[in-house]
């Protein structure tokens, strides 16, 4: 199995590409979510940097939070973590000082759907589909997320019934900006953000700044009020049997998961 990393690169332009490689279905461990805030913290801070891209190498682009991980710690330490680390990345992605375009192939559920509800544009494939399969692992969360990708009956739909929307849908809503071959995802992605670094930055960060500025709601009170939400129910006991049924983890061990999904390997919660 390839090492499992976060990695990051910068071109001549500006352009930086920040990259998920967590086989095998990019369902991040409580350490990795720290670590992608970290990178694109650091990436968006540097006044080099124009715009950032944020994409996956793998099966699909993210699938949440790792259950395993979960179901293999003692007590609350790995629900209170993964629920710190998810808020970290997704803010990350918000307060980026410059605009972050995801490029979305395959499954994006859960946490994929935090990190790219909360970024500036959006890039698919055209097998891309996306979804919060929570309800299934005993959690809640990213709901606020969703909300910004499809419409609001279609979100209280598809968090109760677990079902996904394609990339085609939500090019059709307007929350993604282009349907291209999978082959063909990073170069239009690129092109993008070629564009993009191609104005003065000093007006692109003042642009970013002022758009969060007019946001219709404040995204990370909302999605730490649905966290509070995933806590009772760890509380409860239901959390643990309905993940350890989708990963196979035998009985309960009293852990937790933060926000996210699953795509049915090591999914996320």
């Amino acid at each position: 199995m390839a090492q499992r990393q976060i990695t990051s690169s910068r071109d001549d332009a500006g352009i930086v590409e920040v990259v998920m490689e967590c086989p095998p279905v990019n369902a991040l461990t409580v350490a990795e979510w720290f670590e992608l805030a970290r990178v694109v913290r650091e990436r968006g801070d540097d006044p080099e940097t124009r715009v950032v891209v944020l994409r996956a190498e793998g099966r699909g682009f993210n699938a949440g939070v790792d259950i395993k991980e979960m179901q293999r710690t003692e007590g609350f330490t790995a629900l209170l973590g993964a629920n710190k680390g998810c808020f970290e990345a997704f803010a990350a992605v918000y307060d980026c000082p410059v605009p972050v375009i995801s490029a979305v192939h395959g499954f994006c559920v859960g946490g994929g759907v935090g990190l790219v509800g909360n970024s500036d544009v959006i890039v698919a494939s055209d097998d891309a589909y996306f979804g919060l399969p929570e309800v299934d692992r005993g959690a809640l969360g990213a709901a606020t997320h969703l909300a910004r990708l499809v419409p609001q009956h279609k979100m209280r739909a598809m968090v109760y019934t677990s079902a996904t929307a394609s990339a085609h849908e939500l090019h059709a809503w307007g929350s993604v900006l282009e349907v291209v071959p999978a082959e063909r995802l990073r170069a239009a992605a690129l092109d993008v953000a070629r564009t993009i670094a191609s104005k003065s930055p000093t007006v692109i960060r003042a642009a970013k700044g002022s758009l969060n500025g007019i946001d219709l709601w404040d995204v990370k009170r909302s999605y730490r009020f649905e966290q509070g939400f995933t806590f009772e129910l760890n509380l409860s006991g239901v959390s643990d049997e309905l993940r350890d049924e989708f990963a196979g983890t035998g009985s309960g061990t009293g852990t937790g998961t933060g926000t996210d999904t699953a795509t049915g390997d090591e999914g996320a919660a």
